[in-house]
C-alpha cells in the first residue's frame, strides 16, 4: 500500500542528511575518508570503560537502569557545573539540561521557537545538522556574512535590524565546517549586539576542547548569559554513541526545552549519563583529553602540510588552532561535487561545501576536509589524489 498521501506537509522540507548519505559511500572497502566529522575510535577511553561501568553499578545500582528526571541525571548535572565553569559558563546543577546529543537541543529549539516563515539567522556556511534540525519547522534563513575570523558582527547587527529574527545560530569555536574561531573582540561585539537588540543566540560548542595550539577563548555565553542558549556535547571527548549533550539556557527557554523533551524521549539514557558523570567527576576526562589532543594534532598538521604540497594555485584554506575540519576554497568555476565523485572513483572522499549553505547554489567551489579518522601518511595520499583529480579537470 502507498502511504505517501498520509505524510505531513512538513516532510517536504525534510531532506536526507547529505553527509550521512556520503558516509554510506565512504564505507566501501578501501575508501579513504576525509568526509565525516567522526571521532577516531582510538580516541575512545576503552581502557577505562570497564572501570567506569563497575563504578556506576557499585555507586548507583539499579537506579542507573531506571527512569529518571527529564532534566537529566543529578550526578551528571552536578559534574557538569565544574566542567562548564572551566569554560567560562556559570551554571548550577538545576540550570543544566541533559539532551540526547546537542542535536536534541537544536531540534527542540526549532520546535519551541519556529513557526512557518520565521527568520533564523545563520552563518554562511553553517552546520548542516542545524539546518536539518530546523528545516521541519519551515523557517526562512537569513545568512550573515563571515570571513576568516568567523561571523562579522556588523553583518549580524544589520540582519537583526532588517528582520524579525527568532534566534541566531552560531558555532564560534572551530566551526563546522570551516574550523574558524570567532576572535575575543568579536565575541564581545556579538554579546553587545544581542543584548542591545534583545536577541536570542544559540551558541553551539562541540569542539572547543579539541585545541592544539593557542589559548582558549571564553564562550559568548560568558558575556551575555541572559541572551544565550549554550549547548555542547561529550561526543568528541568521550564517545558519540552514548549521545550525551547538554545545555544552559535562560529560564523560560529551559522550561520549554524540558516540555519538548518530555514528549520526545522522556529523558536521555540514565546508564549512559551515569557513565558520563563518573567520567567527569572521577577526573578521567582531564587525564584522557591529552591523549585525544596528541592523536589529532599531528593529523591536522599532516593535512595542512599536504595541502601546501599538493594543491594547485588558486586554492585557499582555513588554518584552525583546533577542531576537526579544514575548509578549502577553490577558484570560481570549480564544481567540488564533480571533484568529489571523481575522487570517490579513486577511493578518496570528502564533503562538498555546498551542503553547508542555507541558500541553494552557494559554495560550489568549496570543500570540507576532516583529519581525525586517518593517519598522516593516509591523509597525504588522499590530498594528493584530490589534487590530481582537480588538475585532471583543468587539463
Amino acid at each position: 500500500m502507498n502511504f505517501a498521501h498520509l505524510l505531513a506537509a512538513r516532510t517536504d522540507t525534510m531532506g536526507v542528511n547529505a553527509i550521512r548519505e556520503i558516509l554510506k559511500v565512504v564505507s566501501q572497502p578501501g575508501m579513504v575518508s576525509l568526509a565525516g566529522g567522526i571521532p577516531a575510535p582510538e580516541s575512545f577511553p576503552m581502557a577505562i570503560l570497564r572501570e567506569l561501568s563497575a563504578a556506576v553499578e557499585q555507586k548507583y545500582g539499579s537506579s542507573a537502569f531506571q527512569y529518571d528526571a527529564t532534566e537529566g541525571f543529578g550526578p551528571l548535572r552536578e559534574a557538569l557545573v565544574d566542567h562548564l565553569a572551566a569554560k567560562g559558563v556559570a551554571a548550577t546543577a538545576h540550570g543544566v539540561l541533559i539532551s540526547s546529543g546537542s542535536q536534541g537541543v537544536l531540534d527542540a529549539m526549532g520546535k519551541v521557537f519556529i513557526d512557518r516563515g520565521d527568520v533564523v539567522a545563520v552563518e554562511a556556511p553553517t552546520y548542516l545538522g542545524a539546518l536539518q534540525a530546523f528545516n521541519p519547522y519551515e523557517p526562512r534563513y537569513v545568512q550573515m556574512a563571515t570571513d576568516d575570523d568567523g561571523v562579522i558582527p556588523e553583518s549580524m547587527a544589520e540582519v537583526l535590524r532588517a528582520h524579525a529574527v527568532k534566534f541566531i545560530y552560531l558555532t564560534p569555536t572551530f566551526q563546522n565546517p570551516t574550523g574558524r574561531t570567532l576572535s575575543l573582540a568579536r565575541r564581545k561585539a556579538v554579546a553587545h549586539i544581542i543584548q542591545e537588540q534583545n536577541a536570542l543566540l544559540v551558541e553551539d560548542d562541540p569542539y572547543s576542547d579539541l585545541r592544539y595550539r593557542g589559548d582558549a577563548l571564553p564562550p559568548i555565553k560568558a558575556f551575555a548569559p541572559d541572551h544565550v542558549v549554550y549547548t555542547s556535547t561529550l561526543s568528541k571527548i568521550f564517545a558519540p554513541g552514548l549521545r550525551i549533550g547538554f545545555c544552559v539556557a535562560p529560564p523560560l527557554v529551559r522550561q520549554w526545552l524540558i516540555v519538548v523533551k518530555q514528549g520526545v524521549d522522556l529523558h536521555t539514557s540514565t546508564y549512559n549519563q551515569a557513565l558520563a558523570a563518573e567520567y567527569l567527576a572521577g577526573g578521567y576526562l582531564r587525564r584522557h583529553l591529552p591523549t585525544i589532543i596528541d592523536l589529532y594534532r599531528p593529523r591536522q598538521t599532516a593535512l595542512l602540510g599536504a595541502l601546501d604540497r599538493h594543491l594547485p594555485d588558486g586554492f585557499t584554506w582555513s588554518q584552525p588552532e583546533g577542531g576537526m575540519f579544514i575548509w578549502l576554497e577553490g577558484p570560481a568555476g570549480l564544481d567540488a561535487e564533480t571533484v568529489y565523485w571523481r575522487a570517490v572513483e579513486r577511493k578518496t572522499a570528502f564533503v562538498p561545501g555546498k551542503f553547508f549553505f542555507a541558500q541553494p547554489g552557494e559554495g560550489l567551489p568549496t570543500m570540507r576536509l576532516n583529519f581525525t579518522m586517518a593517519d598522516p601518511t593516509t591523509i597525504d595520499r588522499a590530498v594528493q589524489t584530490i589534487a590530481e583529480v582537480i588538475k585532471g579537470l583543468n587539463s
